[in-house]
């Protein structure tokens, strides 16, 4: 990130901060050159200036959920004295490394461009980690560039995770006469509603325009969105979706989640009738409990959305895309190497033979029920060049990680309100030196955060691919319609001719890139890993 605070020194922002305090009376930039301010629905709010723009950092959107635990999220108490937003605010509490933690993590960035004469349209960047893991804080994920470069007002956030935002409680809570956990399965998810409610009433303090707010996010960021694209609560909180490798065709069902719950308790040791001590144990205890095996997929304990009947009243988009979101547009972006990004820096995926390719693919990776002997013999017939650590990476993206986007985006086709579809071909490095367009590289290209120090993204080119994407982004955001310079011309994704717009240099239209591997693994019954 860009230097963080000092006021506006410059004649140049002094003119600028007057011009905009006259147009858009709920944002302030001090006439005595001091730095931008912004009224909220909560209170005032001073941030600092950014490679350009203006930026907010770690504003309140609820109040701190420790007290609170397992309870659906409140607006914070509103305040007076002006917050300080110029260090980004606590993540939720998690296993991986996400600087500072706390369940006081219900927080947002914004970022708005420096001169907003009229309001800008609104993107809202939710992050991945598969609801266990991220935070809105990256480097990756700054708003300043797409902000400055492309005139938006850009909103990043946090939000419970894992056992604390996903934890299924409610059956076992019932089962014992104990209060308070009726919604705790879809917690995350509740607090996304309210940060978009947030959005809606304080981002014209901003330069914001609430009537034209796109979520925009990848991987787990992806699947958050197509569940709230089925949730009513969320229902008029935003006007357009594009998802990045992320997706969540089902939710997890009540009695698996229950499932998982009961492991995690045990891991605590606890019994089910103790379930309220959960309230009052020190949260790094919780946050170790997860690691306890999941009981359907294996691995560590998975938390995600549950089919609850309260929040979630249906799957995200089965059996169909949700009629609750039909006018929405929607863009379904995936990329070419997908699992590239979680195997290709495994020491025991190099250097690959056929005789030991099969032991690599495992249903654990797969994640679907076939014979690794035949998906082998699939591959080396359609692409007799590729080695088999080629095959292992094209395999487990094809059966795992980009079936969920080919079954969105042919239930909004059946649904007659088609999505646009892309394909990620532009390759970036992992740390170990491999290449290829693998799962987060699109990232970079769509905050145009190429310097930001795990980009990975490479090519004299990529600049000239950021500005693509980060264009076409503004452009949809604005209208809804991605299409322009630079672009051919991207037509919606149809059963017949399954359009997808490939983002290479140059881009072009296929029609159904990947085709015989789509129809290949499309014979084999697909259930969303860990649902």
């Amino acid at each position: 990130m860009a230097q963080r605070g000092g006021p506006w020194t410059s004649r140049r922002g002094v003119l600028i901060g007057a011009g905009l305090a006259a147009s858009l009376p709920g944002l302030a930039i001090g006439r005595d050159r001091g730095p931008p301010r912004a009224q909220t629905r909560h209170g005032p709010v001073q941030g600092f200036v950014d490679d350009g723009a203006r930026a907010f950092l770690g504003i309140p959107y609820g109040a701190d959920t420790g007290p609170r635990r397992f309870a659906p999220p409140v607006p914070p108490a509103p305040w007076t004295t002006p917050f300080e937003a110029t260090a980004y605010g606590p993540s939720a509490p998690q296993r991986a490394e996400a600087g500072a933690t706390s369940e006081d993590c219900l927080r947002l960035n914004v970022w708005t461009p420096a001169r907003v004469e009229q309001p800008r349209p609104v993107v809202v960047y939710i992050h991945g980690g598969a609801y266990a893991t991220g935070s809105g804080s990256s480097p990756l994920t700054s708003g300043a560039r797409l902000a400055r470069r492309q005139g938006l007002v850009v909103v990043t956030l946090n939000h419970r995770l894992n056992a604390l935002g996903y934890g299924y409680l409610a059956r076992l809570a019932e089962a014992h006469g104990i209060p308070g956990f009726e919604d705790s399965g879809n917690l995350g998810q509740l607090d996304l509603v309210l940060a978009l409610e947030w959005v809606r009433d304080s981002i014209a303090a901003f330069g914001g325009d609430p009537s034209r707010v796109t979520l925009i996010g990848q991987s787990g960021g992806g699947a958050k969105i197509a569940t709230l694209m089925a949730m009513p609560q969320a229902r008029g909180l935003f006007h357009r979706v594009m998802t990045m490798s992320g997706q969540q065709v089902t939710a997890s069902g009540p009695l698996n989640a229950t499932r998982r719950a009961e492991v995690w308790l045990d891991a605590l040791g606890l019994a089910p009738g103790q379930i309220g001590q959960l309230r009052t144990l020190p949260v790094e205890r919780l946050i170790e409990a997860t690691r306890a095996e999941d009981p359907i997929l294996g691995g560590s304990l998975y938390f995600g959305p549950v089919l609850d009947d309260r929040v979630l009243t249906r799957h995200p988009f089965y059996p169909d895309a949700p009629a609750l979101s039909a006018d929405i547009p929607m863009i379904i972006g995936n990329t070419r190497e997908e699992t590239l990004a979680f195997l290709g820096n495994d020491p025991a995926n190099r250097d690959l033979t056929w005789d030991s390719l099969p032991a690599r693919l495992t249903p654990s990776q797969m994640r679907i029920d076939v014979a690794p002997e035949q998906v082998i013999a699939f591959y080396r017939d359609l692409y007799p060049q590729m080695s088999p650590d080629e095959v292992l990476i094209r395999a487990t993206t094809a059966g795992r990680s980009w079936r969920a986007a080919v079954i969105e985006a042919e239930e909004r086709a059946r649904q007659g309100s088609p999505a646009r579809v892309y394909q990620l071909d532009w390759p970036a490095r992992l740390p170990d030196g491999r290449s290829g367009a693998f799962h987060t590289s699109d990232i970079p290209l769509v905050f145009d955060t190429l310097a930001a120090e795990e980009s990975g993204v490479i090519g004299p080119q990529a600049q000239d691919m950021a500005d693509r994407m980060s264009g076409f982004v503004a452009r949809y955001a604005a209208t809804g319609d991605p299409n322009g310079a630079g672009l051919p011309d991207w037509t919606p994704y149809s059963l017949a001719r399954r359009e997808t717009l490939i983002l290479d240099r140059p881009p072009r239209m296929e029609n159904d890139p990947r085709g015989t591997e789509r129809a290949w693994f499309g014979r084999i019954p697909y259930i969303q890993p860990g649902t």
